[in-house]
């Protein structure tokens, strides 16, 4: 076991700069953002009705019970690779590969989805505050997708600049540092949940209560489509708005103190997202009909029903830009030091391992990351990947699940500063049990999208991962040490054997001539 924690401590070239309140901070800023400015009248709209209220409890906790999980492993191990590097000691280099390769769905699209989402509120604010029309050939990417007819179409449009342009920005700035990138993630996340608390008591004054009912609204004859299982189909559909509670795990090499701070930042910021999302969909539900909310801004069009029309309109769409550039900054921060920690162990190029001298932060990572992003969001239909990022997500938390209750046999005589309560099995079996749950409301499409994902992770896994593996490089290395040790005593043995063998014949053959 102190082989194990050295092992983790050999990953050096950051520095420790992170306190409590800014891994608090990188938390909220990764969860509070497009899943409650954007999805949550969404989901109201398409799938729940009211009960959307209920959807976003029991997403939540399922994060909840997920971050207890982290807790534990994160705890013990403080390493860049968050659960990556948890499945890697307790289940071994390919289901390590596969979670991985996974966390790319829900980081690296996730950050699209989001930056996408900011460009619409960026471009919706200006709306606001002048009547230049700034919906042009410049904000939107040339192609998108289309539900009804399950195609992609062309849109008439070139390429959404906004996108790219603030990608470049939260690219340039995760290089700059840790800290810098800190402090400008604490500062828009104190502003964000301002302009939340502002909106639930702002506007709760001029909820209709009539709005709440039927609170279940009818079935309409299939498994999304409102009722019971409409409101389980929201609980996938709002459950990305959790996604992002275990980004201070892929920073923990970077924290002062991990083993206390970083079990406090993951099930407080789950706790604090959970009551700012109940009480602003209670609010938004209150104050229109749920099938007004079909909207890229649903709070903007629940403000229409109160008095203050302008002025919280302005604020509203200030919170969501800085909500949502947040969430992007913290997303990529967290994909990148996955990234590092996978090419450490040899599974990808060793570039992006490469810790600037000055920085102490992997450059070439992020410019890489930066660019694809960039790009990505800026031509492609990232909209239909929402979906799939939550399925990423659960998949990640049901393996971390998991690995609580493998290295409670396997690894039990490390220490744990933080144990999931109630025992090894309850909390991570129940957790499972209610993200297996969760993967119900998936559609075919978006099981197809993560079956094409997964494929291509195998194709690289087999194509350099497998070759390059310097667990595999060791275990080669340890056969070909032991063969060599044991080399020479198979020849002393057999010289000794054929010593044995002579003598024996010679005294075979005097006793034969005595005769």
């Amino acid at each position: 076991m102190k082989q194990l924690q050295e092992e983790l401590d050999t990953k050096q070239g950051f520095k420790r700069t992170l306190n409590s309140v800014q891994l608090l901070a990188i938390n909220l800023g990764t969860t509070i953002g497009a899943g409650i400015f954007v999805f949550s009248g969404q989901a109201a709209a398409k799938y729940s009705g009211p009960s959307v209220i209920i959807s976003f409890v029991i997403a939540g906790i399922v994060a909840l019970l997920s971050s207890l999980s982290y807790s534990e492993l994160v705890a013990m191990m403080p390493s860049s690779g968050s659960v990556y590097t948890y499945t890697y000691i307790a289940l071994g280099e390919y289901l390590a590969w596969f979670i991985g390769w996974n966390s790319v769905i829900f980081n690296l699209f996730g950050v699209s989805i989001v930056i996408v989402a900011w460009s619409k509120h960026v471009v919706i604010l200006i709306d606001i505050l002048s009547d230049y029309n700034v919906t042009s050939m410049i904000l939107q990417a040339p192609v998108a997708w289309n539900e009804d007819t399950g195609r992609f179409f062309i849109t008439g449009q070139a390429i959404n600049i906004p996108a790219i342009a603030i990608t470049i920005a939260i690219t340039i700035l995760l290089i700059i540092g840790i800290r810098q990138t800190a402090t400008v993630n604490l500062v828009l996340v104190v502003f964000k949940i301002i302009t939340i608390l502002i909106f639930i008591f702002a506007c709760c004054n001029y909820v209709n209560r009539n709005n709440y009912y039927p609170f279940f609204p009818p079935n309409q004859g299939s498994f999304s489509e409102y009722g019971i299982t409409g409101m389980l189909q929201a609980c996938t559909f709002v459950f990305f708005a959790y996604v992002g509670f275990d980004t201070v795990s892929t920073v923990a090499q970077e924290v002062k103190s991990p083993e206390r701070s970083l079990p406090i930042a993951m099930i407080g910021s789950t706790i604090i997202s959970l009551l700012l999302y109940v009480g602003v969909c209670t609010v938004m539900i209150g104050l229109v009909q749920y099938n007004f909310l079909d909207s890229d801004s649903p709070l903007f069009e629940a403000i229409k029903a109160t008095p203050y029309g302008l002025w919280l309109s302005v604020v509203m769409n200030l919170g969501a830009i800085a909500g949502l550039t947040t969430v992007g900054l913290t997303v990529m921060l967290a994909q990148t030091r996955i990234f590092y920690a996978m090419a450490h162990d040899g599974l990808l190029p060793p570039i992006f391992a490469k810790i600037h001298p000055q920085r102490a932060t992997p450059w070439i990572s992020i410019l890489i990351m930066g660019v694809f992003c960039a790009v990505f969001s800026g031509v492609c239909p990232v909209d239909i990947l929402g979906e799939t990022t939550s399925i990423g997500a659960l998949i990640t938390y049901i393996f971390v699940h998991i690995t609580v209750i493998v290295m409670r046999y396997t690894h039990g005589d490390m220490q744990r500063v933080f144990q999931v309560p109630f025992g090894s099995w309850l909390i991570p079996t129940v957790g499972s049990l209610l993200c297996i749950l969760l993967m119900k409301g998936i559609s075919k499409t978006t099981g197809f999208r993560f079956l094409v994902w997964t494929a291509l992770g195998q194709i690289i896994y087999f194509s350099y991962g497998f070759w390059h593996s310097k667990q595999r490089k060791l275990r080669k290395s340890t056969f070909v040490t032991s063969a060599a040790e044991l080399l020479p005593t198979v020849e002393s043995s057999g010289k000794q054997y054929t010593q044995n063998g002579l003598e024996s014949n010679l005294a075979n053959e005097n006793t034969e001539n005595a005769v």
